[in-house]
């Protein structure tokens, strides 16, 4: 069984890739494709008001499109002390095109001056998972934590760099690859989007 992850992402796709199982529990091999795969795919524009609005607009559109079942999710980090921004903006905050240096520059500048306790902030993933009819299913996760003073580690991409976990201290950038997808909102998210997939049935 095929199964579409929307996203031209490779980061994302290979972080997903590893949150997903590659069988049902009847023993049907599941097989992911980017939209790499796809590139005469339309891809809409994400001018939804919500998380959940972003990752249906996606998800919804590539499997009507390709007849398969499509995953897509949108992820906000919402800042306390900005009122829940960047929020649904988290990924072009700094205008467009996206840029991910302009990006944690801005927040960084946003908050310049905050003791670390007024710095508290959340990751939070809504995952959509599409059937080529439009019918919908959604998964959410949540990480809490706070912005860092400046950036710390080498790992991850996009606000990695400048999250910082309660319980380590440590950002996202500078835990491995595989003890982030054990912790992160967007782990939360598929872990729960893997029982489901582990249930499907053709």
């Amino acid at each position: 069984m095929q199964i579409l992850l929307a996203t031209g992402n490779p980061h994302k796709f290979a972080e997903i890739i590893a949150l997903l199982p590659r069988q049902t529990y009847s023993g049907e091999k599941l097989i992911y494709v980017s939209l790499k795969d796809f590139p005469n795919l339309q891809v809409p524009k994400e001018n939804g008001t919500t998380l959940e609005e972003n990752a249906a607009i996606k998800a919804v559109s590539a499997a009507k499109q390709t007849g398969l079942m499509a995953l897509s999710d949108d992820t906000g980090l919402e800042v306390d002390a900005l009122n829940g921004q960047p929020g649904i903006h988290t990924a072009r905050y700094a205008g467009e095109p996206a840029n991910t240096q302009a990006n944690n520059q801005k927040l960084l500048q946003a908050l310049h001056g905050l003791p670390l306790a007024k710095r508290t902030a959340r990751f939070r993933t809504v995952a959509c998972l599409s059937a080529a009819d439009g019918k919908t299913q959604y998964f959410k996760g949540t990480l809490e934590g706070y912005i860092g003073l400046d950036y710390q580690g080498k790992n991850g991409f996009g606000y990695d760099p400048i999250f910082v976990l309660h319980d380590t201290h440590k950002t996202l950038a500078e835990i491995s690859p595989a003890d982030k997808n054990k912790i992160s909102h967007r782990a939360k998210a598929f872990a729960q989007v893997a029982e489901y997939l582990k249930q499907l049935t053709q």
